[in-house]
Parts: structure tokens; sequence; C-alpha cells
């Protein structure tokens, strides 16, 4: 008997194991620990990646945008040009995350991913979001580290669940090497010659992140001083009042408005940055280069930074730099017409 199933048994064995090699990438799983300390069992190869804010969503897009199943909110017209056509389309789906989740499970079940992901702060209401959800939905939900500290490695952690780790090293080394390049400027620019800046959202500029928040990380990365002090370590409403005896010496809005009107509202006059023409209108298409949201999106914010703050310090071609950053991470290369309405000038 052992004899004649021996070859039976060995017959099936390699079937089972040839059906088993035959299986899409994203059928078989594997075990991930996320940057909440959780264990989760997720697919090999994600082909079906649902992003739960738009900092992940950004880091999704620059990683594995075929992936993609949606944005937080759809693009507006003015960012489709600068996106990969493949995406450009994709429906805005809502957001787990962040301010005002917007997102039902039904909805999240619809666009049937395989995987969920979110990108940013860690701390116990996030961890206990991601447990939820992955109870409620049936999902691997994982959560990585999205602060600036922990920059290249979230993004190869990213890199290795969306098992695209080529992709994740490339961008990595390029956040490294930026990351070093601020470093050793900032080594030759001693503390009393790097500015006082205010970060001014809202048409009126009076929105503003407090020091210490992950919206003005980037300020504090370039080695500027946040004048914004506040119990809250998000964003906090301001009065004018409260900016004239701050004084920044710069002022950075992400708002188009605020800053075309800035120079003729009474209440911003006497302000040094209004007084020195140091009001700068951060790009913002396809993301922004300060936060909105708060991801790989802000390497390049890093270099514009730097240029404003630090114009005699700075070696380089900015448009140069952008460009090249834009085809690296998001697949499309401004021209010079693109330049211009980026940056001006």
């Amino acid at each position: 008997m052992f004899q004649l199933t021996r070859p039976l048994t060995r017959r099936a064995l390699c079937a089972a194991l040839l059906a088993l090699a035959a299986l899409p990438a994203a059928a078989q799983t594997r075990i991930v620990t996320d940057d909440t300390g959780r264990e989760i069992a997720l697919p090999e190869n994600p082909a079906r990646v649902f992003a739960a804010g738009p900092p992940a969503a950004t880091l999704l897009y620059t990683l594995k945008p075929q992936a993609m199943v949606g944005w937080v909110s759809a693009p507006d017209p003015e960012d489709r040009p600068w996106l990969r056509p493949e995406t450009a389309e994709l429906p805005g789906l809502g957001r787990l995350t962040g301010r005002g989740d917007t997102l039902n499970l039904e909805v999240l079940l619809a666009a049937d991913p395989d995987l969920i992901v979110d990108y940013g702060t860690v701390n116990p209401t996030y961890t206990d979001l991601a447990h939820r959800i992955q109870e409620q939905a049936g999902l691997p939900y994982v959560l990585i580290d999205g602060s600036f500290a922990r920059l290249p490695r979230g993004i190869r952690a990213m890199a290795d669940l969306l098992a695209v780790p080529e992709r994740g090293e490339e961008l990595a080394a390029y956040a490294e090497a930026t990351l070093a390049e601020v470093d050793a400027i900032l080594a030759t620019i001693p503390e009393d010659q790097r500015p006082t800046v205010y970060l001014a959202r809202g048409r009126e500029g009076l929105e503003t992140p407090a020091r210490g928040s992950i919206n003005a990380e980037i300020i504090e990365r370039v080695g500027a001083r946040n004048v914004a002090e506040a119990e809250t370590r998000g964003l906090a409403t301001v009065s004018p009042e409260q900016v004239q005896a701050w004084a920044p010496e710069v002022i950075i809005t992400i708002d188009a408005d605020f800053a075309a009107n800035v120079a003729g509202m009474p209440e911003w006059q006497g302000v040094p940055a209004v007084d020195n023409g140091r009001v700068h209108l951060a790009p913002a298409v396809p993301f922004g280069f300060i936060d909105a949201p708060p991801s790989v999106n802000r390497l390049i914010g890093l270099k514009w930074l730097m240029h404003k703050l630090y114009p005699t310090a700075v070696q380089g071609d900015l448009r140069a730099e952008v460009a090249d950053f834009y085809e690296l991470f998001y697949g499309v290369r401004p021209d010079e017409a693109g330049l211009k309405a980026l940056l001006g000038g």
C-alpha cells in the first residue's frame, strides 16, 4: 500500500503547490507589526488600497498609484494636470481620520479594498480608530508614523506594506539626501540669523498651527522659529493684536487671497514681514508645499522654504529642483509654463 499511495501523495502535493503558486499575490498573506504595535495579517501584494486620510493618500499615490481605489476627496480641476492620468479621475470616497471624518462603512466596503493604510500621528486615539475600523470592516488597517523625524523610515515602511521596496528605497534616499542638505546649510547659519515665522491660514490669515504641531513641523525643521504659541498642538485661531505682538519677520501662507490682500489690510500694517515684503505664498498643486497634507509633499517644501528663508546661503536652481521632484514623486514633469504657475516669475 505504501508503494502504491506514495506517488499519488506526491502528485497531490505538487498539484497543491502549483495551485498555491498560481494564486494572485494579493491572496497570500503575511504578518506585520505597525507603529501602533499591533500585529496585522495583510495581503502579500495589496492590489486595492484605501488611504484613511490625505497624508496616507499622498504617500500611496507616490509609491503605488495603481493600487489606489480613490481619493479622500476628488482632485480639484487645477490639481488634475499635475497627477498621473490614471489617478486624476478616481472618485473621492471620504476620510476616516483627521478633521471631519466623512466616510461610512458602506462606502468603504463598496470600494472593495484589501488593505487600509494611514500615515500620520500615532497616539491612543488613532490606535483605537485603527483597531475599531479593522474589527468593523474585517479589513487589515495599518498605521505608519508620519512625523518628519521618521520620514525616510515611514516611506520605506509603507513601501514594504505595498510590496514596492525598490520604489520606496528611491524615494527614501531622496528624503535622506534632502534632510542632510538642509542640516548642512543650517550648520552654517547662527541661531540669531534664523527668522521668526508666522504660518498664516485662511483668507484673514488668523488660523495658524501652534508650535510643535504636525502642521508646523516644516517651519521648525528648516531652523526657523514659529512665533505661534498656544495651548493646543493643533490649529489655533488668533487675533491681529496677537500677531502684531509676535512681530514675525516672515509670513508663510497657503491662502492665495490672503497673500494678495495682506499688504492692504489695516490690521496687518506694522507687522515686520508685511512691511518688508516677506510674505510668501506656498505652492499648493497637486499637494501643498507646507502641509495640506503633512506628507512627503513637504520634502519639496523644505527646499522651497530654504530658498525663501536663507536666500544668500542656499545654492542651486529651485526651478530645476521642483521639476525633478515632481517627476520623481508625482510622475509629471512641469514645463516652463508650469513652473511659472507654481513658483511665479
